[in-house]
């Protein structure tokens, strides 16, 4: 692969100093995690506090989805029953790990509820910017395994914290409707534009036979094809391989996936990066449905450990769902596995 990335040429000299390493790189963002979960656990009553902690190995840990509230029951604190200082906590520990960039991505999707609720009429679901709830599992702290939780409608954030160092960060699932606001004072709006674009623009770069690999569909799938599935095992077929690609082209992928990459904090996202690079000639791009602006379409990004997956088919092609997903290590099952062995519990 081509080395011309600013971005990756800082990951990789990272790796190759020691400073980050699979699974091992987050030891700042786990501090800040402990920190800012500590603190909104402090705010909250004791009542609250009951409805928003579980157990490291509890079931609810594992419950997952992305569509309205009414549609799949949570569990947690919500916003709506938060007063200022609660909901202070709650965004500090919501920003504890993601990059501004991530942050500012998250709570665009929830104030997009309060758009979306002005622009349908007689809508069947209740649209609250306000509808998120906050979990935290186990004990924040240096030692030990604990994690924590974000999740509604168009959001799911999963962290996995072990000894205060490893960090698991899947699945991390943003979406959109509308991806585009085309009405009111929000018009033009697009909060997971660099997503949609940047493989619009690799897909739009690859010559006649390339693209034949790539587009695996003429019609884009309804959905994300792993939907909410809690195991997940590699999608075919994989599409165009990064080897088959020219620098210019690997550069675009990267792109691709650094819009996933970058909603997390820094040393998350560095360790995410070079779990990218390990086996970077064998990463698959796959394309589905029209290729300009507004049409239906799909893609995913696949490697031996990682999937990244896009869907705007919804709204007339207008609503979008995107996730990044481990095949091992979602909801950190590799790191508690390894903490359970050496700990022999």
């Amino acid at each position: 692969m081509s080395l011309k990335s600013p971005r990756l040429l800082v990951a990789l000299v990272l790796v190759a100093l020691g400073v980050v390493g699979p699974m091992v790189a987050a030891e700042r963002s786990a501090a800040n995690m402990a920190a800012a979960a500590n603190a909104f656990l402090d705010s909250l009553s004791s009542a609250q506090r009951a409805e928003a902690t579980f157990e490291i190995q509890s079931e609810e840990r594992e419950k997952f989805h992305f569509i309205p509230t009414e549609m799949f029951p949570r569990n947690g604190v919500t916003l709506i029953d938060m007063n200022a200082g609660q909901r202070m906590r709650a965004h500090d520990l919501l920003s504890s790990g993601l990059s501004q960039r991530g942050y500012l991505t998250a709570t665009t999707v929830m104030e997009l509820e309060g758009i979306l609720s002005t622009i349908e009429t007689n809508g069947r679901f209740d649209r609250n910017p306000e509808w998120y709830f906050f979990s935290v599992f186990g004990t924040p702290g240096p030692t030990g395994a604990w994690g924590w939780r974000v999740q509604g409608h168009h959001l799911s954030l999963d962290f996995t914290i072990v000894d205060g160092r490893s960090v698991a960060a899947s699945p991390s699932f943003f979406g959109s409707n509308p991806a585009q606001v085309k009405e009111g004072r929000h018009a033009g709006l697009r909060a997971l534009a660099g997503r949609e674009d940047t493989a619009r623009a690799l897909v739009q770069a690859l010559d006649g036979s390339q693209r034949s690999t790539a587009i695996v569909a003429e019609e884009a799938p309804d959905d994300i094809i792993t939907g909410a599935e809690l195991e997940i095992d590699p999608l075919s077929p994989a599409g165009l391989q990064a080897s088959a690609m020219t620098d210019a082209q690997q550069e675009m992928l990267m792109d691709v996936i650094e819009s996933y990459t970058s909603t997390m904090a820094n040393d998350i996202a560095a360790e995410r990066v070079a779990q990218v690079k390990e086996n970077w000639d064998s990463i698959g791009f796959a394309w589905a449905g029209g290729i300009e602006r507004g049409d239906g379409h799909y893609y995913r990004v696949q490697g031996p450990s990682f999937l990244i997956e896009y869907d705007s088919t919804q709204g007339g092609g207008n609503h979008v769902h995107s996730v990044w997903r481990d095949f091992e290590n979602d909801f950190g099952r590799d790191l508690l596995r390894e903490h359970l062995a050496a700990n022999d519990h």
